[in-house]
């Protein structure tokens, strides 16, 4: 979805991180990505574009405003937790770009399952924990796909 060049330059700052609400739904958060020639675009993935019957070209009415969070997505309580229960993976964690910590929180939240959410924080920090802060992301999805598992 192409974001008008002068609704981009109001709300950039440091942080490209917006929540937008389309056709007045629920709202989400999202960044807006540079395109050539300085315009930006934000992109609406597939099961929202289906949920309010989008395609290509269609005009859609789209409320954005900036995203002040910490990380630009929200952290499941089950991850919150685990910060508060460990304090080194907290460590590692927080010690990761912003980018890298809104992927892990989302690998985290994207489970419906309150145990799953829990068993993927508990196997992300101590991947975390295992390769000293950095990620692998195939041993880590390995090691996700074995705790699901269990």
């Amino acid at each position: 979805m192409r974001v008008p060049r002068h609704v981009a330059e109001e709300l950039l700052d440091s942080d490209r991180r917006v929540i937008c609400a389309l056709n007045g739904t629920r709202e989400f958060q999202c960044a807006m990505l540079p395109q050539k020639g300085g315009s930006f675009v934000i992109s609406v993935n597939k099961p929202l574009r289906e949920k309010l019957g989008m395609t290509f070209g269609m005009e859609i009415g789209v409320s954005l405003r900036k995203d002040r969070s910490i990380y630009g997505l929200p952290v499941p309580a089950e991850l919150e937790e685990l910060f508060r229960q460990d304090r080194q993976g907290s460590r590692l964690f927080h010690a990761l770009t912003r980018g890298r910590q809104r992927t892990l929180l989302y690998m985290v939240g994207s489970v419906k399952s309150p145990d799953k959410r829990t068993a993927r924080a508990v196997t992300i920090l101590a991947h975390l924990k295992m390769n000293n802060g950095g990620i692998n992301y195939r041993q880590l999805y390995i090691a996700l796909r074995v705790s699901a598992r269990r």
